[in-house]
């Protein structure tokens, strides 16, 4: 409930230090990459795509309950992607130990990825870099960026967004909203598989 009231404060400050990203578009190829997940193991896009559809998922950080409780809803609703031929593969700019508390309160049992040095929101461009004023702000309530991302990443976030990529590599839906409390729905991700 402090998460959401901290954030719900901070939403009248601008976060944006940068030019606003755009994100892919539907019809885009998707970028390859290469990623370890929180098991450790290397999860490589076109390998995933030879098996299944992907739902990737860009998303902030263990310390954003929005980001939670999507994360929450899509492992509620996993048996049901997967029905579709999906995987749900998220992605973050948070460090491992990070991630670790990220699966603690949503449960996932879904590969989510560091994205160490920012190559995956980059490709897919929903890198930004928070403005100073912000910063200042998150961490007056216990959250640093630069501790929580580590050096590499610093205090860069990703847009939260999700897009779906069919087994050709295209992208056949995008939900990209800078407004970090607008997430697509479980239904509608499914009803787009």
């Amino acid at each position: 409930m402090k998460n959401i009231l901290i954030l719900m404060l901070l939403s009248s400050y601008p976060i944006f230090a940068q030019d606003t990203p755009k994100g892919l578009n539907a019809h885009d190829l998707a970028p390859d990459f290469t990623a370890k997940d929180q098991f450790g193991k290397e999860i490589n896009l076109k390998s995933e795509l030879r098996k299944n559809k992907v739902v990737l998922v860009f998303y902030r950080g263990q310390w954003c309950p929005y980001c939670n409780k999507a994360l929450s809803a899509l492992e509620d609703s996993l048996r049901y992607i997967r029905l579709k031929g999906a995987t749900v593969l998220a992605v973050s700019p948070e460090k491992p130990e990070n991630i670790s508390k990220t699966i603690e309160k949503t449960k996932a049992s879904y590969s989510i990825l560091h994205d160490e040095g920012l190559k995956i929101m980059k490709r897919y461009n929903v890198s930004f870099r928070v403005d100073s004023l912000t910063i200042v702000k998150y961490k007056t309530y216990g959250i640093d960026f630069n501790a929580v991302n580590g050096e590499a990443n610093g205090t860069n976030l990703p847009i939260p967004a999700v897009f779906i990529i069919n087994k050709n590599g295209e992208i056949t839906y995008r939900h990209f909203d800078p407004d970090y409390r607008k997430r697509p729905s479980v239904r509608e991700i499914i009803n787009h598989l």
